[in-house]
């Protein structure tokens, strides 16, 4: 199974995380599939980017997040994008979209 987790970065006392694709089985800081974006709690506030296309991509092959993962993503607006996805919602925008553009 595939998971979406953060991966820990930095010196020590000091880290910052990577949002990574990685096999369920591997360790927290093992190779990973893909690079999703970045996290720096030490920031105030937080410094987060996510590239929202990758994660709904990935979130419709079936890579689960974990907890923290998945509340990062709602800040992002990236579980609307998923949902709409999964439901069909964006493929009859982008059919809207290219109409509107051809005229």
């Amino acid at each position: 199974m595939v998971r979406i987790r953060l991966t820990r970065m930095g010196k020590k006392k000091m880290p910052f995380y990577r949002v990574v694709v990685i096999d369920q089985k591997k360790r927290r800081d093992g190779a990973y599939i893909e690079s999703l974006g970045f996290y720096d709690p030490l920031r105030d506030p937080a410094l987060t980017r996510v590239d929202v296309d990758k994660a709904v991509d990935w979130l419709l092959k079936g890579a689960q997040p974990t907890e923290t993962v998945r509340s990062l993503f709602r800040k992002h607006g990236v579980m609307d994008r998923f949902t709409k996805a999964k439901n069909g919602e964006a493929a009859v925008q982008k059919e809207e979209d290219g109409a509107v553009e051809e005229e």
